[in-house]
């Protein structure tokens, strides 16, 4: 079986703005297919409060509810365990993954062996490094 997939705060905004991607968009829908789940990490939750808080985004309804909405359609909240913290902290060095909700991805990703769906160049360039498996949204 084929990797659950792990979506990046761009990639929730992307997706319930309708803005994804046609190929990350075919990458869900397959995943759907094939029974694979799709997690979206707490620390989304947490970057979309600060976005909305500096003005960054603009919802039609509260952080809570917006966050709410994509568990609501079937979107796994996937669990940010102490240990996956941790692990942030000591990823394989790499100069372009600085933020730290980046790293908190990463650290998910790799140790729950997802497939991280991200626009954020870091990440992406982290995945080329060899550092993750990710696809682009």
């Amino acid at each position: 079986m084929r990797q659950s997939i792990l979506l990046d705060t761009c990639a929730i905004i992307f997706l319930l703005s309708e803005q994804l991607a046609p190929d990350a968009l075919a990458v869900l829908e397959e995943a759907d297919r094939e029974g694979r789940e799709i997690y979206v990490s707490p620390i989304s939750a947490w970057e979309i409060g600060i976005l909305v808080s500096r003005g960054r985004l603009m919802l039609r309804t509260n952080p809570d509810a917006w966050f709410n909405t994509i568990i609501e359609s079937g979107i796994r909240l996937a669990a940010m365990e102490p240990d996956v913290l941790i692990a942030s902290s000591f990823l394989p060095v790499s100069t372009s993954l600085r933020d730290p909700a980046d790293r908190i991805l990463a650290a998910t990703a790799r140790a729950k062996d997802y497939q991280l769906m991200t626009r954020d160049r870091p990440l992406l360039d982290y995945a080329a490094e060899g550092h993750l498996n990710a696809v682009a949204c």
